[in-house]
């Protein structure tokens, strides 16, 4: 769609992660909320929002934003300490291999020992902040992205940069959506890698653990917790480690396919930094409860899905990388590689 299509999706993704919020949490008394079902009602709350100056201050939470903020830094700090093998990506066009540390894993690790400890040391009601500051970490992460996807953008101006062929279109909107440079960077610190894994992934399990604190405070104890939420959170926590322990995989810009012409900024920053974990965790909101032939059934449609997802990724993953014998040029029909 060009440039039209990526304004949309510049607009769209933050404003569906706080209407995921708005139509399906605790603070909507439903899910969704009576007035989402009228139009009428829907527009006339929207409106009186919008043009509340209070509504737009109540999005900003400080506390979160610095809690989001040493987040962030300590998935930095993990990066670097943490020891990782380099993985050599495929040569640019400029005759350069850019090298990419492995240890996204590690990371997740050690953040969940850290906040293993926090729990048992000083219970659930402990660390419950991350439900009762949700909309404070939306904002926080959407600043974050778009902070960043400008600086990202800025940055390519400078002499000497790499371009990114699909990102270099002479459109500011359709640049900075798609990214001038290819694979920003700031020395051996790969941006567009960090933050498809770490932040983002990490920070939705440390969410989903937040959530099933609420519910042990809330219900009377561990045992109370619904089996949803748990499910809730062994999926969702089984799919981030193994995005995480099959990193090299995860990341498609190391492939020689894709290494070439991938870029950064908007299209990747906010669906990393806030839509991913945002959407998926909307839907814990809502406390189910489930009997055990529910339970089941849910455990084999997932165990289903994710048998074909990763046969999936993995015949993906041997493509991009020649390994595949059905590798090799895709031609259009006019004979010419796509």
């Amino acid at each position: 769609m060009g440039p039209p299509g990526a304004t949309l999706i510049t607009i769209g993704v933050p404003v569906m992660a706080y209407l995921l919020y708005f139509g399906c949490s605790e603070s909507a008394g439903a899910c969704p909320p009576s007035y989402v079902l009228s139009p009428s009602l829907l527009a006339a709350r929207v409106q009186e929002s919008v043009t509340n100056p209070q509504w737009w201050i109540s999005l900003w939470d400080t506390q979160a934003a610095l809690i989001y903020l040493a987040w962030y830094a300590f998935c930095i700090g993990a990066w670097v300490v943490l020891p990782g093998d380099w993985i050599k990506g495929v040569t640019t066009r400029d005759g350069q291999n850019k090298q990419y540390k492995i240890n996204a894993f590690s990371t997740f690790l050690l953040a969940l020992g850290i906040t293993t400890g926090y729990i048992v040391r000083y219970g659930p009601e402990s660390f419950t902040f991350m439900y009762d500051k949700w909309l404070g970490f939306l904002t926080a992460s959407l600043v974050m992205s778009i902070v960043q996807a400008i600086a990202v953008y800025v940055a390519s101006f400078r002499a000497g940069a790499l371009l990114a062929l699909g990102g270099n279109s002479g459109n500011p909107i359709y640049d900075f959506y798609i990214g001038r440079e290819l694979n920003p960077s700031i020395g051996s610190f790969d941006i567009k890698s960090f933050n498809e894994l770490r932040p983002g992934l990490i920070l939705w399990v440390l969410i989903d653990i937040s959530m099933v604190c609420k519910q042990a405070v809330m219900r009377g104890g561990w045992e109370n917790v619904t089996w949803s939420m748990w499910l809730v959170l062994a999926f969702q926590s089984f799919y981030v480690v193994d995005a995480l322990y099959n990193e090299p995989s995860s990341q498609p810009w190391i492939s020689p396919l894709m290494a070439l012409a991938s870029c950064s900024p908007l299209a990747i920053l906010p669906g990393c930094l806030l839509y991913t974990p945002s959407r998926h965790v909307t839907l814990s909101f809502k406390p189910v409860e489930l009997d055990v032939a529910s339970t089941l059934g849910i455990v084999a449609v997932n165990a289903l899905g994710y048998w074909i997802f990763r046969d999936a990724n993995g015949e993906k993953n041997d493509f991009r990388n020649g390994k595949n014998p059905k590798s090799g040029p895709i031609m259009d029909d006019h004979g010419k590689g796509i």
